[in-house]
């Protein structure tokens, strides 16, 4: 058996919606809004470059049904640079690539073998020993265990089993479709296991060695951090090496900007200015998509959370003085807490005993229902499906007495900003 490397890769979600973006322009907002397709040709340039033996796509190639031919034409694009090189491609379906089957398809090059959703189907390449086992999703609801029919190991292989699979419900946000336990996957007597639905990627075991090949790139404020694919050395029928294969052109964070220490609105936003600035020595040439969070108890606190507009424009104008596709503010989130009761606490109290009230009133929860339910309906997909931030959730799920509670939050915090 030869040496050679491979990728793996999956959950790459080509074309996804992504939120946040609805009538802003820009380059940033553009790069965003490309990110995905970038990524993934980035991929693809490296494993010509690299000259790797093939590549695996574990699942969500696609994110569901295609909004037109595009994404199809781009994605066989890539597939015949990757056959003029000789490298072929092994796609298995997942559950969001499921959701596309019957509507939109297009021809692939003869280089990229798709397992079939029927049964496990394996693939040979002669000439590196290897054998591909897999079986794509029919449904997208994928709950039964497609690991346990997967067939034993071809002697004289180095055989790779490629499994769209949440592992039987691992922490985070996904569904936990064909659900199977490591245990099963280590004593299958496979030598690599190429999984992919987890959008965090790791190796889980080693020797067999189990992994997760994460996301290629991030597309909203849940997916933070690097993304990657993985880049699989084996030598003498055993792995010699993973390294990732770090592809995202925009890289999403979290940007904590402590504010306790600030006296005046103003101290506020140079520490903004000087959080954001820090960030960008991190994001390698990448764009960084922010979401900055407010913290610390200060006397400002009713004046930030008025003040909400204002503070995501000069968030917004930091990052552009920095050059057009540097840094992007998705938004800004004020978790602060105020230091002293206000002078005016018993009105502030009396209202929030009002609006306690109100949460368990049922004809004002149906005058607010009939009110919201027109706006809700004309709200745009992305923003009805970004269900990150707490008020909105509330009004989308009809939560009246949630919503309410959100905004006796935010009233209380206008009325304890003290007058000067």
């Amino acid at each position: 058996m030869s040496s050679f490397q491979f990728i793996h890769t999956g959950d790459i979600h080509l074309d996804s919606p992504l939120k946040g973006l609805s009538g802003q322009e820009g380059p940033a907002v553009e790069r965003i809004r490309t990110a995905t397709r970038t990524a993934f040709e980035d991929l693809v340039t490296q494993a010509i470059d690299g000259q790797v033996a093939f590549m695996v796509i574990a699942g969500d190639l696609y994110d569901g049904d295609w909004r037109d031919f595009q994404t199809g034409v781009f994605f066989v694009r890539q597939m015949g640079r990757l056959r003029a090189a000789n490298i072929p491609v092994f796609v298995l379906h997942g559950n969001h690539d499921a959701e596309s089957q019957i509507t939109k398809r297009l021809t692939l090059p003869d280089s990229v073998q798709v397992f079939s959703y029927r049964k496990p189907q394996t693939f040979k390449l002669e000439d590196h020993g290897v054998a591909l086992h897999g079986q794509s999703f029919r449904l997208q609801a994928t709950t039964d265990n497609l690991a346990a029919a997967y067939p034993p190991p071809i002697k004289g292989y180095f055989n790779i089993g490629v499994l769209h699979t949440a592992l039987g419900g691992m922490k985070g946000p996904h569904e936990n479709y064909a659900p199977c336990t490591l245990d099963e996957l280590v004593t299958r007597g496979y030598d690599y296991w190429a999984l992919a639905h987890v959008h965090q990627g790791g190796v889980l075991h080693e020797n067999p060695h189990v992994v997760f090949c994460g996301n290629l790139q991030g597309r909203h404020i849940r997916e933070v951090g690097p993304k990657s694919a993985q880049l699989v050395t084996v030598r003498h029928s055993a792995i010699e090496a993973i390294e990732r294969l770090h592809t995202d052109v925009v890289r999403w964070i979290r940007l904590d900007v402590p504010v306790g220490d600030c006296g005046r609105f103003g101290d506020v936003i140079d520490q903004i200015k000087h959080s954001i600035g820090e960030a960008t020595r991190t994001a390698q040439g990448r764009l960084l998509a922010c979401r900055i969070q407010l913290s610390g108890a200060t006397p400002l606190h009713g004046q930030l959370l008025a003040s909400a507009p204002q503070l995501l424009a000069e968030a917004k104008a930091a990052a552009l003085a920095l050059g057009e596709d540097v840094a992007w503010i998705e938004r800004v989130v004020d978790a602060t807490a105020p230091t002293t009761m206000p002078s005016n606490a018993s009105a502030i109290n009396d209202l929030k005993v009002l609006l306690a009230q109100a949460a368990s009133d049922c004809d004002l929860q149906a005058e607010i229902a009939d009110d919201l339910g027109d706006l809700v309906r004309r709200l745009p997909h992305e923003v009805a499906n970004d269900l990150d931030d707490p008020f909105l959730e509330a009004v989308i799920a009809k939560q009246l007495p949630t919503m309410i509670e959100q905004a006796s939050s935010y009233l209380g915090a206008r009325l304890a900003v003290e007058k000067p």
